[in-house]
């Protein structure tokens, strides 16, 4: 450790506060029970699964490119080369980069948190809604603990969370605020499954002068369920005896309701809270489209690896950052950077590695001299020099002639 190491670490001091919020916080930080909620409608409600797939498969289907070493790291020794092939290509031995990062997001968005392990050589995905978090009345973190049983350490785990007005430790799903919308869009869908359940039939009753025993009426019951009922046909002719007159209660049809209207409604609520532009599910020839898909990766898909990078960065001590160039959504803008650029470099303000550098290029020798552009007027590197540069003269010719 150098001097400089020495001097920072003396001088570094705790968080006064920590002691407050570990005792306000509670030792253990676990996962909220509404989690469960979260993935019970990502099982049954398609606009919930649709648009939480569309942003995990979006965020998972960027690689990453790892550039110099920009400090300490939580675990140090690892090489450029081998973070590069954890992220890009084998995590583990058991999984492929792709699964890797779809579990990870999809933890990010149902749960709130994402628990990454590393065993020194390999990175696993520990799903979040059995880790506890224990808390540290100094620091920040005192260690982690999986499934009630397994205590892990600091420099084992790394996480990073989504946005929380509750906790600082843990993040919570994104779908917190549409909660509503999901109840709602529930009670719909069951709704729609007993109404077709029962016959649909829709509040229909018998009315009748005469007194029915019970038994009467359990075999008139059972009568019609069994051959009048509509799922089984519901074509026999309908004899109603003993002064039976059918009467509806309800005057309104299930198609007057009117549910589909509504359920549009609440789902574009459910997009909106993922961060998902509804239009792009609604598919077809529309001009907004295009923005529109471009908006949801600058907008929620760029920060959510953004997350990712930043937790690995801070663990690993390297910079790494998404690569874009393979995002059709966001060729304009690249176009753009790069003819921004390019008249840098030509106007001598940057040097071509500089610009490659920031392009996330390796460098090439010699790109490391400013262009100076030459105008009729003289040099821009000495602005003194002006007119005709001047030329050799030929042999034996004579300056006054």
């Amino acid at each position: 450790m150098g001097l400089f190491d020495k001097a920072r670490q003396f001088f570094t001091k705790a968080n006064p506060a920590q002691t407050i919020i570990q005792r306000e916080s509670g030792t253990y930080q676990q996962t909220i029970g509404t989690s469960q909620n979260y993935l019970l409608s990502f099982q049954s409600l398609e606009t919930v699964n649709r648009g939480v797939s569309m942003v995990v498969e979006a965020a998972a289907s960027l690689d990453y490119d790892v550039k110099e070493s920009i400090g300490e790291a939580v675990a140090p020794g690892m090489r450029k080369k081998q973070l590069q092939t954890l992220l890009n290509f084998r995590p583990n031995p058991y999984q492929s980069a792709q699964d890797f990062r779809q579990n990870i997001f999809t933890d990010l968005l149902l749960e709130g948190n994402v628990f990454i392990y590393w065993d020194g050589a390999f990175l696993y995905h520990l799903p979040a809604a059995k880790v506890v978090i224990v808390t540290d009345e100094k620091t920040f973190i005192k260690g982690y603990k999986y499934a009630g049983v397994l205590d892990l350490k600091v420099s084992e785990v790394f996480s990073f969370k989504d946005v929380s007005n509750v906790s600082i430790y843990r993040g919570v799903s994104r779908l917190q605020s549409a909660i509503g919308s999901i109840r709602t869009l529930t009670a719909m869908q069951e709704l729609q499954e007993n109404f077709f359940n029962n016959g649909a039939m829709f509040g229909t009753v018998f009315t009748t002068d005469n007194t029915l025993s019970q038994v009467a009426k359990d075999k008139t019951i059972a009568n019609w369920t069994q051959k009048y009922n509509p799922k089984q046909g519901g074509r026999r002719p309908i004899i109603l005896d003993s002064g039976l007159k059918p009467f509806p209660v309800a005057q309104t049809s299930f198609q007057e309701m009117d549910f589909d209207a509504a359920m549009r409604t609440h789902s574009s609520r459910v997009l909106q809270a993922l961060g998902v532009p509804p239009i792009l599910l609604d598919g077809g020839n529309n001009a907004n489209i295009a923005p529109n898909l471009r908006l949801f990766y600058l907008e929620t898909v760029l920060p959510i690896t953004r997350k990712f990078t930043s937790a690995l960065e801070r663990y690993f001590g390297y910079d790494i950052e998404a690569v874009t160039s393979t995002v059709s959504a966001l060729q304009p803008e690249l176009k753009d950077i790069a003819a921004y650029h390019a008249t840098l470099v030509n106007g001598g303000i940057i040097s071509p590695n500089e610009a490659r550098e920031e392009l996330r290029y390796d460098k090439k020798p010699g790109g490391d001299d400013l262009r100076i552009p030459a105008n009729i007027a003289g040099s821009a590197a000495n602005p003194s020099t002006g007119g005709r540069p001047p030329q050799d003269k030929p042999p034996g010719s004579d300056a006054g002639g």
